[in-house]
């Protein structure tokens, strides 16, 4: 009787003890979190955090609670840089950031130099939001993770729902900010311009936030006769174009990357209804994405947007990640296996099942291009109106080839 008592107090003493004496695995997410520009900066975190409980709550990694680290960045690359060392000496080994594709062009090359002098120490940055095509292009590398779209994922649906829904019209302007950004989409507009049948009339790249008045760009707009503007300008550069548009009784519609940034509709009002965004989730896509967005509500106290998702979602393909790669000898956690591990993993996200591709590790993600609309079940900013999907696509229908540009060197 007492053996039989003491033999199962023992093996979870030996089990207990195995997982203290394993390394504790931290993600640490470096972003903007103070200060006016910390609004997008606290979702990323939000994001993060959901995805992070859900792990924990499933048991952790090693029968231990993943950690989730904070460190604000100040909004720069510089900032990010120093904050990069300080996760990395607090023991992070895998890095979240996503605002801004100057700062994950930062981290991703702070990363990739601090593996080649940190063999067996290795680090993975899980880009959530940088954009730029040269992080998955020129600048790819093995421990570096994308899981969010590009200029040419978020074109090239919008283009063909636009199309198919008759609102896209067969003359197109080309607006987008003077950084590799608004460059990329440029680029993907006009890459597009066969597949959605229309000319693009007229294109221009403008200073980043600094125009306040947007009459002469409507001016060249109203010119060249043209029935969509799509852009990817964000932020002031987005809604002041819009709201110029409007007060000039310009007739073309806005085709967005990002619309759905939180305050856009807000402040745009009715100036905003019947324009396009493509994005990777909209709650009202079907009855999986409602059910997430309930349960993100319960757990973060708000509905889930602009970048909460795709973050949440790219986490959870990690989590997905550390379930097929068990920690090594004494608990160590071999970050080279669990990057390989995360190159075939495949995650049914209520919007539909996402991949990440090993060529260059973009994640293929399903995408929706959704129209502001008043008759939208989730509303939005307060506001009466919402983005009511217009159609959703497989990750295989919004993919895009990896670039002749990257090339992908594995560990051994």
């Amino acid at each position: 009787m007492k053996a039989r008592f003491l033999a199962p107090l023992a093996a979870a003493f030996l089990a207990s003890t195995a997982a203290a004496s394993a390394e504790p695995l931290k993600i640490a997410v470096i972003e903007t979190l103070s200060g006016p520009q910390a609004s997008t900066g606290l979702m990323f975190k939000a994001g993060a955090k959901y995805a992070v409980d859900k792990i924990n709550a499933a048991g952790g990694y090693a029968g231990a609670p993943v950690e989730l680290l904070e460190y604000d960045n100040q909004g720069g690359p510089v900032g990010a840089a120093d904050k990069v060392k300080a996760a990395i000496a607090d023991g992070a080994r895998f890095i979240v950031q996503g605002a801004s594709s100057a700062v994950s062009g930062q981290i991703t090359e702070d990363v990739r130099k601090y593996n080649i002098r940190n063999p067996g120490k290795e680090v993975i940055f899980l880009n959530v939001g940088g954009e730029a095509l040269e992080l998955t292009g020129a600048k790819c590398h093995f421990h570096h993770f994308r899981f969010n779209p590009n200029a040419q994922v978020r074109t090239k649906p919008m283009v063909l729902a636009m199309k198919e829904a008759g609102v896209l019209g067969t003359r197109v302007y080309s607006m987008n900010q003077n950084y590799s950004w608004g460059v990329d989409m440029q680029g993907a507009i006009e890459d597009n311009a066969k597949l959605g049948g229309y000319q693009v009339v007229e294109k221009t790249l403008h200073d980043v936030n600094k125009i306040q008045d947007f009459s002469p760009y409507v001016a060249k707009i109203a010119a060249a006769n043209a029935e969509t503007v799509i852009t990817g300008n964000w932020s002031n550069d987005l809604l002041l174009l819009m709201k110029a548009a409007h007060g000039a009784g310009l007739k073309a519609r806005f085709a967005t990357a990002f619309l759905d940034q939180p305050g856009n509709i807000a402040n745009a009002g009715d100036v905003a209804v019947g324009n396009v965004v493509s994005h990777p989730f909209n709650a009202e896509a079907n009855a999986d994405t409602a059910a997430f967005a309930e349960d993100y509500k319960a757990k973060m106290g708000h509905y889930p947007v602009y970048i909460e998702p795709q973050t949440a979602f790219g986490v959870a393909m990690l989590g997905e990640a550390l379930k097929a790669t068990p920690p090594g000898k004494d608990g160590a956690i071999d970050v080279n296996a669990i990057g390989k591990a995360l190159e075939n993993v495949k995650l049914k996200t209520p919007m539909g099942e996402a991949s990440m591709r090993a060529a260059d590790h973009q994640a293929q993600i399903p995408m929706v291009v959704s129209i502001v609309a008043e008759d939208a079940k989730f509303k939005v900013d307060g506001t009466p109106y919402g983005f009511k999907p217009m159609k959703v696509f497989t990750a295989a229908e919004a993919s895009s080839p990896v670039q002749d540009a990257c090339k992908m060197n594995r560990p051994n």
